[in-house]
């Protein structure tokens, strides 16, 4: 069966939800060591978390790329992540969405928090036909995320590596075997319609 075009597929468990950043080494170590980002990570930026592993490994290149060469996976509150999308704006007008150009500016500039759905990637991170969740977090979302929502943070770089290693291999059954088991969100419809095209 098909996946649905537009759906959140996570790691999670009743009370929590797992999402993924790369970082340099002297933000994303000191995360993972201390549980917390510290005080070189920037709360006044807008940050991207992302729940599907695969997306994040295409974003950082398997955590190869300059300056994400730490892959961190991320348990927050399901709470928060609750919040961040009841509080987001879609990232590009949609006329089915949005009255006007100028409503949906000033909606994503009052916004903490911003969505855009973009093509989920396959074992060799090629866009699948359903697209993933990427939540940008500012202001606001960003300060809850980093201060209240972060339950735990660890440092999945040697596991990203791994499940290149394999898929380089051509040991496509191994990486797969190692991959999060990440399962269809259980999403509330009034968080995510005014995010869905």
């Amino acid at each position: 069966m098909a996946a649905p075009r537009q759906q959140i597929r996570a790691l999670h468990t009743a009370s929590t939800v797992t999402v993924y950043q790369a970082y340099a080494p002297h933000i994303g170590e000191p995360a993972a060591r201390d549980g917390r980002f510290p005080a070189a990570w920037k709360r006044d930026r807008m940050t991207w978390i992302k729940p599907s592993f695969l997306w994040m490994m295409y974003r950082c290149g398997w955590g190869e790329k300059e300056g994400q060469e730490t892959v961190l996976a991320v348990e927050i509150t399901r709470e928060g992540f609750a919040w961040a999308l009841e509080h987001a704006c879609l990232a590009h007008y949609d006329p089915a969405l949005h009255t006007d150009h100028g409503a949906w500016r000033q909606e994503l500039k009052r916004a903490p928090a911003r969505v855009q759905w973009d093509p989920e990637r396959d074992l060799h991170l090629r866009p699948l036909p359903h697209r993933s969740l990427q939540l940008g977090l500012a202001g606001e979302a960003a300060r809850r995320y980093a201060d209240d929502w972060t339950v735990g943070i660890t440092d999945v770089t040697a596991l990203a590596r791994e499940v290149h290693a394999l898929v380089r291999q051509g040991e496509s059954a191994a990486a797969e075997a190692l991959l999060p088991r990440e399962r269809p969100y259980p999403e509330d419809a009034r968080l995510l319609a005014h995010l869905r095209g």
